[in-house]
């Protein structure tokens, strides 16, 4: 199978890349700096974007979005790599997951969003339930025509901006072989309802998202809003799951090889006992493994997308090459920070803010810890007597 990219993936890189560069990057320090996105600052990269073609390029094309499928958005996730996520996340539109409204979900929840005129945000995890998303505890209770949802939702990215919140909830118990299982629904709650509180939280990595806490309080939704079928909320979250996954990892390579580009540059001009530093081995073969690590994450990001544009890739898989790139970019962000030695942790060097950003990626679309756990069952049970 072929790896080298198509005229059309070139196209889409070549052109995320030239726009990353020159409407985002400048950005990176001051929004750093302040831990927020300023609104005329937000507001003129999403316009840019839209008129560049970059905004919701993950969106059906019929309802006014990119139609990229995984092969050609994984090249995109690389270059949005190469810059805060603050700042990327504000053209690398909305959750996948959307693409499950149905009737007047299209027009109220999808479009608006795809078009930029909305904005959402992905509420699973909970205080007490973050890789074992099964356990979570908020509930929506039915009560008429209504639901009625009650419970507390944390590190959910972009909340403040958020005009409506995909909120999952237990809504029942079903018996199952291995015990009783609960009943999880997604629902579509606009922010405004009464009852909601966001409460921002102040983290290391990836400053001016804004991660958040939520607090549902006898919040009322009509039951047109359940995005999929009532205690459909996993199966329509599984492909967004694998798909973030692979594209987490795409990030992960742009990342690393921005981190990789500074730390070659400095080892080729700074000087210690009469040479450059690249002239030493100590030096030279770190940035030998970044190279060869990066390349195999783009491989294996490359082939996960094609398997889900192809329906074939696995839940071991999608955790292989997620649990890959974001190890690999910790180890690469680490590294460069030190060739640039005690440069590299002073905020006048974008390195510390790389290795900041690098740390969640072991973390927030599973740990490492469940995803290996992930991959050793699968490999047990296919190899089981």
């Amino acid at each position: 199978m072929p790896f080298s990219l198509t005229d059309e993936q070139r196209m889409i890189a070549d052109g995320v890349r030239a726009f990353v560069e020159a409407e985002l990057q400048p950005h990176e320090a001051l929004v750093d700096k302040l831990d927020a996105v300023p609104d005329d600052l937000f507001d003129e990269i999403k316009r840019k974007a839209i008129a560049a073609g970059y905004y919701a390029l993950n969106m059906p094309e019929e309802h006014g979005g990119g139609g990229l499928g995984a092969s050609q958005r994984c090249v995109a996730e690389i270059e949005f790599g190469r810059t805060s996520r603050a700042l990327a996340i504000i053209c690398n539109r909305p959750a996948p997951i959307l693409k499950a409204c149905k009737g007047d979900q299209i027009e109220t929840y999808l479009k608006p969003t795809i078009t930029g005129e909305r904005w959402e945000c992905f509420a699973l995890t909970e205080p007490g339930a973050g890789s074992d998303a099964r356990a979570i505890t908020t509930r929506a209770v039915a009560d008429g025509s209504d639901y009625v949802i009650n419970g507390t939702k944390q590190f959910i990215t972009m909340a403040l901006r958020a005009d409506f919140i995909i909120v999952f909830a237990v809504t029942g118990v079903d018996e199952h072989p291995k015990g009783a299982r609960k009943r999880i629904t997604a629902f579509l709650v606009d922010k405004d309802t009464p009852g909601i509180e966001v409460t921002p939280l102040d983290v290391l990595s990836n400053r001016g998202m804004k991660s958040c806490i939520i607090s549902f309080s006898d919040v009322r939704v009509p039951a047109r809003n359940i995005l999929g079928e009532e205690g459909g909320g996993f199966a329509i979250a599984k492909n967004w799951i694998f798909s973030g996954r692979v594209m987490l990892a795409g990030n992960c390579v742009g990342l690393a090889e921005r981190a990789m580009g500074i730390a070659a540059e400095w080892a080729n001009t700074r000087k210690a006992f009469g040479q450059t530093i690249g002239s030493f081995q100590g030096t030279a073969f770190k940035l030998a493994d970044m190279a060869m690590e990066i390349h195999a994450t783009r491989l294996m990001v490359l082939d996960g997308a094609a398997k889900m544009d192809a329906g074939t890739i696995t839940q071991r898989e999608a955790s292989q090459v997620n649990l890959f790139g974001s190890e690999m970019v910790g180890r690469v962000t680490d590294n460069a920070l030190q060739i640039m030695g005690g440069m590299g942790v002073t905020r006048d060097m974008p390195l510390e803010r790389f290795w900041r950003d690098a740390r969640v990626e072991r973390i927030w679309e599973g740990t490492s810890e469940i995803h290996r756990d992930i991959i050793s069952k699968d490999i047990l049970r296919e190899f089981a007597a």
